[in-house]
């Protein structure tokens, strides 16, 4: 690939991930500090983002895939983002500011994919050449959280109080409407033109049904929904919890879990080979119940260093828990069904999986709060530890660990590029 092609991509990549890492971490402290929203219309906005996920592959698959250039559409659709996030900088209220975001959401994850689209078809050695491009997405998300505890102070307890958190809206449109325009300049990506049409069951990954047949996979795949209700909490309650007990540029810490998971998926292979799925996967679900103890009893003060490893924890979480996940369905899946199969788990988990996640973490918190608990995040935090753990146990007892043929371990691509949207992803 030529150099200046390589900058180009890398450049997309970075700005693609600080739009999302610029409004999404820290949507939850926003939403109940400036909108006053309760944790029940939090729910309901983080919600957006799996109907975003189940409703994008529709436009790649049928429209965008088949009729425009992939870049065309990926300028367009972050130029409409950028007006939909001023819109949101601007809305004073949950009632305003919902239809704007799910609108946002809708526009913004089948960008995921055509982000992956534009660069894969400027590479000869995809499998070699990705990760090089792909990690500067990493960077982007990392570099948006820095900026907004380290150079805004956004975050502060200052800056929320004076209402600075809608900057990040601000700021994520910026970056959108440069990288609309910016995106008409990157190499020109055509439709792939191929026989036939995609029928939806094939988008959705519902050619792939007939696995759920296999007692081991279908066991595999209830874990899979089931453990993304653990992940909902961390996305909607992660960034309030830590800025209501104090700890101190709280969205700049939570950078440690993206740089912990590029750690993790390095030790990824080794630990694979040698232990295998099923321990692999169980190690990956009792560090979510282990991260969520430590939240609940972890603290600002000297107590601290149990929120760090909490957040650190991360790169275990999910590198050995869903990346390992993909490796095992492309195994079992065999040719004819890898792609089917990698769609039908992604949409499943973050399309159905994290929808019901969002609404079991605001209604949980809506309860805790009603009840006037006395230790409120205590409480919050140790129900996905108890879901995260009984799905754990379930997993051991039930799920035999068979030989499936060797995968390889897929090019690094984070937790944030993981979305039903993403139909290209393996």
């Amino acid at each position: 690939m030529h150099s200046i092609t390589r900058i180009k991509l890398s450049i997309m990549m970075f700005l693609e991930f600080f739009i999302w890492g610029a409004w999404f971490v820290t949507l939850g402290t926003f939403l109940g500090n400036n909108l006053k929203a309760s944790d029940l219309e939090s729910a309901s906005v983080f919600s957006t983002q799996s109907f975003g996920a189940i409703i994008a592959p529709f436009i790649i698959g049928m429209i965008a895939d088949k009729y425009f250039n992939a870049e065309r559409i990926l300028g367009i659709l972050h130029l409409v983002g950028a007006v939909l996030m001023y819109q949101m900088y601007q809305s004073t209220e949950v009632g305003t500011f919902y239809p704007y975001v799910f609108a946002y959401m809708v526009a913004y994850m089948p960008t995921l994919a055509l982000v992956n689209s534009v660069s894969f078809r400027q590479m000869k050695n995809p499998e070699k050449e990705f990760s090089t491009i792909r990690v500067w997405g990493t960077l982007g998300w990392i570099a948006a959280g820095l900026s907004i505890s380290y150079i805004f102070h956004w975050d502060s307890a200052e800056g929320i109080g004076q209402g600075l958190l809608r900057n990040t809206f601000l700021m994520a449109g910026v970056a959108s409407a440069i990288l609309g325009v910016y995106s008409f300049l990157l190499p020109k990506t055509p439709p792939v033109k191929s026989e036939g049409s995609s029928s939806v069951s094939e988008i959705l990954g519902l050619d792939a049904i007939k696995l759920l047949k296999s007692r081991d996979f279908l066991i595999f795949f209830l874990a899979s929904v089931l453990i993304c209700i653990p992940l909902a909490f961390y996305y909607q309650n992660a960034n309030p919890f830590l800025t209501d007990v104090g700890l101190e540029n709280p969205t700049g810490k939570m950078t440690i879990g993206q740089i912990s998971e590029v750690l993790f998926l390095l030790l990824l292979p080794v630990f694979f080979s040698k232990y295998g799925f099923k321990k692999t996967i169980l190690v990956g679900m009792v560090a979510w119940a282990v991260r969520y103890v430590l939240f609940a009893y972890g603290n600002a003060g000297e107590l601290s260093f149990m929120l760090i490893i909490g957040i650190a924890l991360h790169g275990i979480c999910y590198d050995f828990f869903f990346v390992s996940g993909q490796i095992y369905t492309d195994a079992r899946a065999g040719e004819k069904y890898k792609s089917s199969a990698q769609g039908l788990v992604t949409l499943a988990t973050y399309g159905v999986g994290m929808l019901i996640g969002f609404w079991v973490a605001g209604y949980i918190g809506e309860y805790y709060r009603g009840a006037g608990a006395e230790n409120l995040w205590q409480s919050i935090w140790l129900v996905p530890a108890g879901i995260a753990a009984v799905v754990a146990l379930l997993f051991l007892l039930l799920f035999r660990d068979q030989k499936t043929p060797k995968a390889e371990v897929p090019a690094f691509e984070p937790e944030t590029d993981r979305s039903p949207a993403v139909t290209s992803l393996p």
